[in-house]
């Protein structure tokens, strides 16, 4: 394996169990991932494990992987990232929550404005909606909106046309807008 390899050969040799070929896209995509997910969450040792997390699944999981046309390896390992983030901040949440209650008084560490509106997309009026949306109507804000991705890098991830996502984010944002008006 070397750096001319695609990221989905260099995938498939991970799904092998290639140390080198884990290395080699541990290295491609580590850095860009931990700078996207800082930017939606304030403490950075999380997303540092975060990031480790992601890259555990992926050498565990890299079979799991199937490439489809326009869906690329880069939008496959931001999607598991940002669940993992997800998934942290409600672990972390509950613990912090928990810590006050039992204290008495705040915690010192509050969490950020964004991840608390990360976890009222989850479980607030917001998520109840997106809740209610078709899945390839939520699937889009998903990309554009929460995970921050271009439309064209929705429509890979996606595996539509670019103009499909700027039709169906368009549909989405009327439907919730009609929710909440």
């Amino acid at each position: 394996m070397d750096g001319t390899s695609s990221d989905g050969e260099v995938l498939r040799a991970v799904a092998r169990g290639d140390r080198a070929a884990f290395a080699l896209l541990y290295e491609r995509h580590a850095g860009w991932l931990l700078l996207r997910l800082r930017h939606r969450c304030a403490d950075a040792q999380l997303v540092e494990d975060v990031v480790q997390e992601t890259f555990l699944a992926v050498w565990h999981g890299a079979d799991r992987y199937r490439e489809q046309s326009g869906a690329d390896v880069a939008g496959w390992l931001w999607r598991i990232g940002q669940r993992r983030l997800v998934d942290a901040l409600r672990r972390t949440g509950a613990r912090d929550r928990l810590w006050r209650v039992l204290r008495g008084r705040p915690s010192k560490d509050e969490p950020s404005a964004e991840d608390q509106v990360l976890l009222g997309v989850e479980h607030g009026d917001l998520g109840a909606a997106l809740d209610r949306l078709p899945p390839e109507l939520r699937a889009v804000l998903q990309a554009t909106v929460l995970d921050g991705l271009t439309t064209r890098e929705a429509a890979a991830l996606l595996g539509v046309p670019p103009g499909t996502v700027k039709t169906r984010a368009m549909r989405a944002r009327r439907e919730l807008r009609s929710r909440f008006s």
